[in-house]
């Protein structure tokens, strides 16, 4: 069984009615609902408004893959919260980050840089697949169409990827490195760009299979849940 959490701010969907008309369940109920069909996943759902803003260690260390959205309340979380998702994606918990979750202080520790980019709202977006043998790939066709999404552009200040599976051209001309992925530690790691809390992403089936496959890729049955040390070495092997 996989044990994925799904995290969001569960803001936007309760103070903004068209986005509560989307998203009656929140972002999150919306992800819970599709992945939930899949028999060999168990999902839980944390929001920021929950003791210790919905992160106890007890949920972490039974999180295998861990996806997160979030966008107007970065800064409110915690960094003692921050550096603990951080510490259980090193020891191997998979990690989705979903849209603006690009620049949660939880990204920016794992991956080192500002997490930087241009936006625009309302442009159309082709989401174009690149990398068809990648797993999350599977079942994608050639080009998805989203006919209302944010635009993000580049340049987008990551690291380099360890691989580039979409690639996102908008109306308006410009490109984006939409989906990524990426290692910290033992942990695997997928940005996903779609997800503009106003359009209804997540209810996209095409969208919905490429999360499903992140989840299965981000996945690691033994993970050691090891932590990084700087170890001294007392005897050679040699």
């Amino acid at each position: 069984m996989i044990r994925v959490t799904i995290w969001n701010e569960f803001i936007h969907e309760r103070e903004n009615e068209k986005i509560k008309e989307i998203y009656p369940q929140g972002i999150h109920g919306c992800i819970k609902s599709f992945l939930e069909r899949n028999e060999d996943m168990e999902i839980t759902c944390r929001t920021l408004d929950m003791p210790n803003q919905g992160l106890e260690e007890d949920i972490l260390r039974k999180t295998d893959v861990l996806i997160w959205w979030s966008h107007i309340k970065q800064e409110e979380l915690t960094d003692e919260n921050a550096r603990r998702v951080q510490k259980y994606v090193q020891r191997g918990m998979g990690f989705i980050g979903l849209h603006s979750a690009h620049f949660s202080k939880v990204l920016k520790a794992l991956l080192g840089t500002s997490m930087t980019l241009k936006w625009r709202h309302g442009d159309k977006e082709r989401l174009w697949c690149i990398n068809k043998i990648h797993p999350i790939a599977k079942g994608i066709p050639e080009c998805i169409t989203l006919p209302k999404e944010e635009m993000y552009g580049e340049y987008f200040d990551i690291p380099a990827p360890d691989d580039i599976i979409f690639l996102g051209w908008f109306s308006g001309g410009e490109v984006f490195r939409s989906g990524v992925t990426f290692h910290s530690g033992y942990g695997k790691i997928f940005y996903f760009q779609p997800g503009h809390e106003e359009y209804p992403i997540y209810h996209i089936d095409e969208i919905q299979r490429i999360i499903i496959n992140a989840v299965y890729w981000a996945y690691q049955e033994n993970k050691s849940m090891e932590e990084l040390e700087c170890t001294a070495v007392e005897k050679p092997m040699e």
